[in-house]
């Protein structure tokens, strides 16, 4: 062993620079599977804190109106904010609801003229509670409150590509828009939403306003209710919600709790951790192939070293394994650095992004053995190759 140990790194000093380029190919197919597994742990505990904080707080509450949905277009009532609001563990509640425009309304900025580029624009009625509820931030202006909605104020808040549609690009000259014929003066211009981002592209009005002048929901568009919680309380929520609503008639609504984490993120990982493991297993099919092929040109150029050895005695088996030693060495090493480089990488995305690095030491320790196996694997038809050269014929070349 230590004579067939010797001869392989012999062999592999002999010609450096071709070793190393033999090598690299296992580097980048090892290195890739260690810094893809790290990047997907590592990418998975993201994908959990996110949704630990937006989806895992979030619930939504649907009015059905029950058995009387066709005597009672809305079941909120005008406190549905407060009644939710005051469940321990709820941090934000808002009602809403798409409003039923008369045919041929749309949204101006004028009173006559083309409406938002030609496109319809959705209205959507909301007590005070939702924008806030949604996590809204605004690029001027503010949202109404309770004040606005218990007078039923002509305002509306509506988004930036909305506004820009418009023409409106200030607040500083009390710009209008009008729903129809009806003018609301607007208050805010939203920047970006947490949750329910297709609020950007309406104009929310409060839902006094809109009922006051184009009724409660229709029959099939009905309201909805974004409650927003505490980790760990949406569950608990989510049960309490309809009878703090309506104590009379809990059955009025539903409520659509949030998905159990552990299934998304089961999903995740298996998604991403097919999708990398594909790739490692691309990269090191190349390394492979490199190696194998650098090791029959070696067996093709050291066909007169090969004779000489036959001739003194060595059989086929010792040619055979000086090779195969070769190529699994060169693999091995190629597997040492790239898992330090796969682990490097992994660290300097972590820190570059301020996330927590990720490793399994499964992978840091199975990394090196891929690398061996690589090589050994990419080695056994050249060395097949090498043993079976007759001494003779060798020793012609």
């Amino acid at each position: 062993m230590r004579d067939l140990l010797t001869e392989a790194a012999a062999g592999m000093l002999q010609r450096p620079a071709r070793s190393v380029l033999t090598a690299l190919g296992t580097v980048l197919g090892v290195g890739t599977f260690v810094a893809v597994l790290g990047l997907t742990a590592t990418a998975t505990g993201q994908i959990d804190e996110r949704f630990n904080e937006l989806t895992a707080t979030e619930i939504g509450v649907d009015d059905t109106g029950g058995t009387n949905a066709a005597m009672l277009p809305l079941a909120f009532t005008p406190d549905a904010d407060a009644r939710v609001r005051a469940l321990n563990g709820v941090t934000g509640a808002g009602v809403y609801w798409p409003v039923r425009l008369p045919t041929g309304a749309t949204v101006r900025a004028a009173p006559v003229g083309r409406d938002a580029g030609g496109q319809p624009v959705q209205v959507v009625g909301a007590s005070a509670g939702l924008l806030p509820a949604a996590g809204a931030t605004f690029a001027e202006g503010r949202a109404w409150d309770t004040f606005h909605d218990s007078r039923a104020e002509q305002v509306a808040v509506i988004g930036e590509g909305t506004a820009a549609r418009l023409g409106i690009t200030t607040l500083e000259t009390q710009p209008a828009v009008f729903i129809g014929d009806v003018p609301f003066t607007v208050v805010g211009i939203l920047a970006d939403t947490e949750r329910k981002a297709d609020l950007l592209l309406s104009v929310l009005i409060p839902r006094t306003t809109a009922e006051k002048i184009w009724g409660p929901p229709e029959d099939g568009k009905r309201a909805a209710m974004l409650v927003t919680t505490e980790l760990g309380a949406a569950r608990q929520v989510a049960d309490e919600a309809p009878y703090a609503l309506r104590p009379d008639h809990p059955d009025y609504f539903t409520t659509i709790p949030p998905p159990d984490p552990r299934t998304l993120r089961d999903n995740v990982t298996s998604d991403l951790g097919t999708l990398f493991l594909l790739l490692a297993g691309i990269c090191l099919v190349i390394g492979a192939v490199g190696i194998a092929n650098t090791t029959l040109v070696a067996v093709m150029e050291r066909t007169g070293e090969i004779g000489l050895r036959r001739a003194l005695g060595a059989r086929g088996r010792h040619i055979a394994g000086q090779f195969l030693a070769e190529s699994a060495a060169l693999g091995a090493l190629g597997g040492l650095v790239g898992t330090s480089l796969g682990t490097i990488a992994v660290v300097t995305t972590s820190a570059a992004r301020a996330w927590t690095p990720v490793v399994h030491p499964a992978t840091v320790a199975a990394a090196p053995a891929i690398g061996l196996l690589t090589g050994l694997l990419a080695g056994l038809y050249p060395s097949w190759r090498a043993s079976r050269i007759e001494p003779v014929e060798a020793l012609r070349r």
